[in-house]
């Protein structure tokens, strides 16, 4: 899945210890999760899970969700982790399809919604979702007297010409998760006609989120005040703003058919050489210690529903009561052909 909030990236302190300590640590198996870039957990969780199960975890990290998916899948004869972290729902069949993951039952699943459960066998269990969609500088707009778009249609009007950064979907988790909005709000062809004319209303196209967000946002110095990002978001503005915030100074456009929720999977890779220690480890993704540190590392959900938020979380987070939905399936039997249309339509 995903590019995240980058300043959300784990720090894993080194510690001084004893030789006795060294040694001991030495002899403890080791459990490696292989993972994208922007997977995140505080040192106090990862130690609780290395503690409780007297093991060293090792985290994989592999590029983006993407990327670590196809490494998995090509290293499949001799896997390089136990389990796995981050596959979407937009790469979600490929996943399953690759026979790489085997079921596991794993007792908390009990606590997830079902609708977020999308392999009825377990071999992939939920474990946190977020709504993309689009985010605007409530700033920008107040100051100019002009009102916040409220939906995608907003976007091509010519009062929002030039005032739009997106992401390239064949380069970005959140610009392809913005693209499979389009097509879900607009159709197949509509999404196509939307898309011209956001081209002509001066849309611009980053490579990535952290381009998009950081580059040409205008919350971070540039000039575009509508960015396609996290719902959660603004919460992560007010977390990261200096001095006191109460106000979060962006808001997300979560009206109907405006968000695509993204859902991020774990499993067990088959094979995997500490299959034991690969199933706690999941068991332990989907219980209260990790799933109550997910908000404040990743900037997403926790996917087990009756998990305690943060309260910066509750007051400045919010989800799209009617996310765009598309099976999973239908995207990967269609993904390279809508991108490709997407590239001509836009790009060239």
């Amino acid at each position: 899945m995903k590019p995240r909030y980058l300043l959300s990236v784990l720090l894993f302190a080194a510690a001084m210890v004893s030789p006795a300590a060294a040694a001991a640590a030495e002899d403890r198996p080791v459990v490696t999760l292989m993972t994208h870039d922007s997977f995140a957990m505080s040192e106090a969780v990862f130690k609780t899970f290395e503690n409780h199960h007297n093991a060293t975890l090792k985290i994989l990290k592999s590029g983006d969700a993407g990327a670590a998916l196809n490494q998995a899948i090509l290293s499949r004869r001799h896997p390089l982790a136990d389990a796995f972290f981050g596959v979407d729902n937009t790469f979600l069949s490929r996943a399953l399809d690759a026979g790489i993951f085997v079921p596991h039952p794993a007792p908390d699943l009990s606590g997830v919604p079902r609708e977020l459960q999308l392999d009825p066998q377990g071999r992939l269990l939920p474990i946190d979702f977020g709504d993309v969609c689009l985010n605007y500088d409530r700033d920008w707009f107040a100051e100019r007297g002009l009102a916040p778009p409220s939906g995608l249609a907003d976007l091509i009007d010519p009062a929002y010409r030039g005032l739009t950064v997106v992401q390239n979907p064949a380069t970005s988790s959140p610009g392809l998760a913005f693209l499979l909005t389009t097509i879900g709000t607009f159709g197949e062809n509509g999404c196509l006609d939307f898309w011209r004319r956001l081209r002509d209303n001066d849309v611009y196209v980053a490579n990535g989120w952290s381009d998009a967000y950081y580059g040409q946002f205008s919350r971070a110095g540039g000039t575009r005040p509508i960015v396609v990002s996290y719902a959660s978001s603004p919460a992560a503005e007010v977390f990261y703003s200096k001095g006191e915030v109460t106000r979060a100074p962006t808001a997300a456009v979560l009206g109907p058919g405006s968000a695509f929720r993204q859902i991020e999977f774990a499993g067990i890779l088959d094979g995997a050489a500490r299959p034991d220690l690969a199933r706690q480890l999941i068991d332990f993704m989907l219980a209260p210690a990790f799933q109550k540190d997910i908000p404040l590392q990743m900037w997403v959900f926790p996917a087990v529903v009756e998990t305690p938020l943060p309260e910066i979380f509750q007051r400045h987070s919010r989800k799209a009561e009617q996310p765009v939905a598309i099976a999973p399936a239908e995207i990967e039997r269609n993904r390279e052909e809508w991108i490709e249309r997407w590239t001509e339509a836009v790009l060239r």
